[in-house]
């Protein structure tokens, strides 16, 4: 027998479907933090120290948090190439802006305390601010326009067609429902770095940042729920037709899609997909009222779960779909019809058994190091060694 046949083929898709979606849920928990602590520092800092405070409190761990980012796009490329070439194509204008956000918050960072000036740090404060912001609402937007098919089709030899003059491939993504769940995407960021700010702080700057991350947390349910409902009764779904063959050839015109009344028929098909939303909904809540209740650890578990059950319900809710196409539905990507061969996936499996463990230890190695509250005197004795 040959090796990597130990694993079936359409196993190794699941797997890697559910590998996929643990990359963006890491990303989210950790480098979300980061961009809600930067779409909160105009708000929770006032003076030049806490500023200073709210910017140390990433600083020691984005860079780290950021790779995660990395590893996902790098897990699309390697595991689903035809996911990497549509969505890195068709959303090349918004990926450019994710991709310079990345690009300026580093040279904030760097930058920010190198003079003294406040009009030089003030400018670097609001690219913070708009490099936190800003991709927290395009990755809300992008899941948006996925959830309602992207405008894309395959010819007959599998060249990618994208719908649409190229103004449009970014304006076209800013539709209401997806401008709506990059309201839930920022606004579940935003409540993630508050939570995180009342671990790391003390003082005004941790009172400010409970206030505003309640405020967050209560808009990430309400527009969650919102979303939620206008997914049931206005957006359409799509469904294969016919037999479903989970080990056939990695051809995305190799089904037969048509649209279905409603994305939400997959709730009755799986019934238990439904602990996602609940855990969407409860985590949003407690964090609420653990951020009202003056609680730290607790309440940054409670937003990690939110944050848990709103990536997971999407993914639950659309398999096997990963990608659909709005403008041809045969074209859909699936986790059948998608991904790379079964030898690339199972050596890409055993290469993430290795080092997926030691990224894990050595990640929570260096939060245990770097645990602690950031406060003025550690800004004001070590100014030149700090953000």
């Amino acid at each position: 027998m040959i090796l990597h046949e130990l694993i079936s083929y359409d196993l190794l898709r699941v797997i890697w479907w559910g590998l996929l979606g643990v990359l963006l849920i890491g990303f989210a928990l950790t480098d979300g933090f980061d961009m809600g602590v930067g779409a909160l520092l105009p708000f929770t800092a006032q003076t030049d120290v806490e500023r200073r405070i709210v910017i140390n409190t990433v600083g020691p761990v984005w860079e780290g948090n950021q790779v995660w980012f990395i590893l996902g796009g790098g897990a699309i490329f390697a595991a689903w190439p035809p996911l990497y070439a549509v969505s890195f194509s068709g959303f090349y204008l918004a990926m450019f802006a994710v991709l310079a956000c990345f690009i300026v918050r580093p040279v904030a960072f760097k930058y920010r305390s190198k003079r003294d000036g406040y009009s030089w740090r003030n400018r670097w404060d609001w690219a913070l601010f708009v490099s936190g912001a800003a991709p927290a609402l395009l990755f809300g937007v992008a899941v948006g326009n996925v959830i309602q098919g992207v405008p894309f089709h395959f010819t007959d030899d599998l060249h990618t067609i994208y719908e649409g003059a190229w103004y449009a491939k970014f304006i076209g993504l800013l539709d209401p429902f997806s401008l709506l769940a990059g309201v839930v995407s920022l606004s579940m960021l935003v409540m993630h770095g508050g939570a995180w700010l009342t671990v790391k702080t003390t003082g005004e700057v941790q009172k400010r940042a409970r206030a505003y991350g309640s405020i967050a947390a209560l808009v990430a349910v309400a527009t969650y729920a919102l979303a939620g409902i206008w997914l049931a009764y206005g957006i359409s779904g799509y469904r294969i037709v016919g037999e479903v063959v989970a080990d056939g050839p990695s051809n995305p015109l190799y089904f037969q899609v048509q649209r279905t009344a409603s994305w939400l028929s997959a709730y009755a098909d799986r019934p238990w997909i439904a602990i996602a939303p609940v855990l969407g909904i409860l985590g949003g809540l407690l964090t609420f009222a653990g951020l009202r209740a003056g609680r730290e650890i607790t309440t940054l578990l409670f937003s990690k779960l939110a944050i848990l059950g709103v990536i997971s319900s999407v993914g639950l809710t659309m398999f096997p779909f990963i990608m659909p196409s709005s403008s041809d539905p045969r074209s859909s990507l699936t986790v059948w019809n998608s991904s790379s061969s079964h030898l690339t996936l199972f050596i890409m499996l055993v290469v993430t058994v290795i080092f997926m463990p030691l990224i894990l230890a050595y990640t929570a190695w260096v939060y245990r190091v770097l645990w602690g509250k950031v406060t003025a005197k550690d800004v004001t004795e070590n100014s030149h060694s700090v953000y």
